[in-house]
């Protein structure tokens, strides 16, 4: 509405969104090349804001919190602030190294995709993704793909984060970057020297124009007695009254007035955060720890379930796989069974024929038997009847014998054939009666196979036990609770040792790809700096 202050429109926005720590946030606008912020004790269109309609206001995090785990309670607000820390990293306002860039990304595609499944994130899932500044991107010589199966690989590791939890993992190493949170201005000293003042939530620091990593001088903020400003000239004055008091110009009146808008919420914000925390901020941490232990209990709930699910469809598996097992089983027996009846009906035809053959032989045997005899009784007068019939009777003698001879083979071998068709017939009666236990244990297996199928349908039912429980909040689940986050806090110091080395590892692997002339002057500045085994703070520390 017309006669609408600030504060006005800033609640409704803030309203909108469910926001109740609104003291990071404002609404900026741009003139005349200079960014400004909407005062909340003035009326909307009193302020200087662009002619033309609509007026345009972005809505962004003013100040920025030292330690984003401790003081951003609000689920939507640590998402406002990935939002904006993400969008300033790729758009090069922030300056990220290339390792990190690659783990941010993992964080970011965690927080959007839940956890990794390689079913259904296969290779080019990412190609629409922008995840990495161009800087980064340009200084390698490596493809998309290449870059989306570096950051596929952290990300894989990230199995079991939550959105939230994946997104503050992203802001916890995200305020370790030097430009993280820092508003920059051109200024000029005593001398005329031109330099750049940078605000944000630890002090004031002063830079040289061509390096905003590193600070020449800073000043924290319970160092600062007082900081005043007249007409173009700043001026601050240490706590320490040994120290000489800094001066320095800036251009223009405007920018001035927003120097000392940041100093002042930056400063109040960090005596804020040095005093025992106020009822209504005591109470978004009690409401934010409870609803951390409902998702937390939630979360394991589903955890069980689906452990549950995925051991009932691993049962079914099996007792599907051990059914296709006993049929082939029985196919086996099948036609082991077909191959012992044609190799008993094959003995049997032997065995009849070698019967009738020993049947034969033993007739002619009679007979040629017969015919000696006969031979015998016929009277032969002469010597050379008597001879020729000797002959005669000696040869028939020895056809007889080995006729006999040959029967009695035959016979063995009939014998022989009976017995082996004996053994056919008792290996059918085995197999038949292998494949009727065969058949029992298939039907047993198919009516477990039909219960244990009939498994997950049961399952939901877990979901009305767990509804109808209520939890109780009560003092010794918070010490509890707050046990657990300070356990959590240590594993995670004891997991950045291993962070820094994949960090490690990963710039050794890309560095053999650099394209060393594409290098940018904050490149060399951070890579001067790591080797120097300089970090945000320790550097803060040494300038001060």
């Amino acid at each position: 509405q017309v006669k609408w202050k600030g504060k006005d429109l800033f609640d409704l926005v803030c309203r909108t969104l469910g926001l109740r720590e609104t003291w990071f946030f404002g609404l900026q606008y741009t003139i005349k090349d200079t960014v400004a912020w909407l005062k909340m004790d003035k009326k909307v269109l009193d302020h200087d804001v662009p002619t033309e309609e609509p007026v345009t206001f972005h809505f962004l995090a003013k100040f920025y919190p030292e330690n984003a785990e401790e003081e951003l309670v609000q689920e939507i607000t640590q998402h406002l602030f990935f939002l904006q820390v993400k969008k300033q990293i790729l758009d090069e306002k922030i300056y990220c190294p290339p390792e990190a860039s690659v783990l941010l990304a993992s964080y970011a595609v965690q927080a959007k995709y839940g956890d990794y499944d390689p079913n259904v994130h296969k290779r080019g899932f990412l190609a629409q993704e922008e995840l990495l500044p161009k800087r980064v991107i340009n200084l390698y010589q490596m493809t998309p793909e290449m870059w989306e199966e570096r950051i596929t690989a952290w990300y894989a590791e990230h199995r079991g984060r939550a959105r939230d939890e994946a997104e503050m993992e992203y802001l916890k190493i995200a305020q370790d970057l030097e430009m993280y949170g820092v508003n920059y201005f051109a200024i000029r000293n005593k001398k005329g020297t031109e330099l750049l003042l940078g605000v944000d939530a630890l002090g004031l620091h002063i830079y040289d124009p061509d390096n905003r990593l590193t600070p020449k001088i800073s000043f924290p903020w319970n160092e600062i007695r007082n900081i005043s400003y007249s007409d173009k000239e700043f001026t601050i004055k240490p706590l320490d009254k040994k120290i000489d008091v800094f001066k320095f110009n800036s251009s223009k009146l405007r920018v001035n007035k927003l120097i000392l808008q940041l100093c002042i919420g930056n400063h109040d914000l960090f005596m804020r955060r040095r005093k025992a925390d106020s009822l209504e901020v005591q109470q978004m941490k009690a409401q934010a720890r409870e609803e951390k232990a409902r998702k937390q209990m939630e979360r394991q709930r589903l955890a069980r379930e689906k452990q549950m699910r995925e051991e009932a469809e691993r049962t079914r598996d099996e007792l599907e796989r051990r059914l296709m097992q006993l049929k082939e089983e029985a196919t086996m027996a099948n036609e082991a069974l077909m191959r012992s009846e044609e190799t008993a009906d094959l003995l049997a035809e032997k065995a009849q024929i070698t019967e009738e053959e020993a049947k034969l032989l033993a007739q002619k045997a009679a007979e040629a038997e017969q015919e000696m005899q006969r031979i015998k009784a016929t009277a032969i007068r002469t010597e050379e009847e008597k001879r020729l019939m000797e002959q005669k009777v000696l040869e028939a003698e020895m056809l007889a014998l080995k006729m006999a001879e040959e029967s009695e083979r035959r016979a063995k071998e009939a014998d022989q054939l009976k017995q082996d068709l004996q053994e056919a017939r008792e290996s059918e009666r085995r197999a038949k009666q292998k494949l009727l236990e065969i058949t029992s244990k298939s039907s047993y297996t198919q009516s477990m196979n039909s219960s244990t199928t009939a498994l997950p349908t049961e399952l939901p039912s877990f979901n009305l036990i767990s509804e109808s429980l209520s939890f109780d909040f009560k003092d010794t689940d918070m010490k509890r609770l707050s046990m657990e986050i300070e356990k959590e806090k240590v594993e995670y110091m004891e997991k950045s040792k291993h962070l820094q080395e994949q960090l490690n590892e990963l710039k050794t692997e890309i560095e053999a790809l650099k394209l060393k002339e594409r290098e940018t002057a904050l490149d060399i500045l951070h890579n001067e700096n790591a080797s120097r085994g300089n970090s945000k703070h320790n550097t803060i520390k040494k300038v001060s």
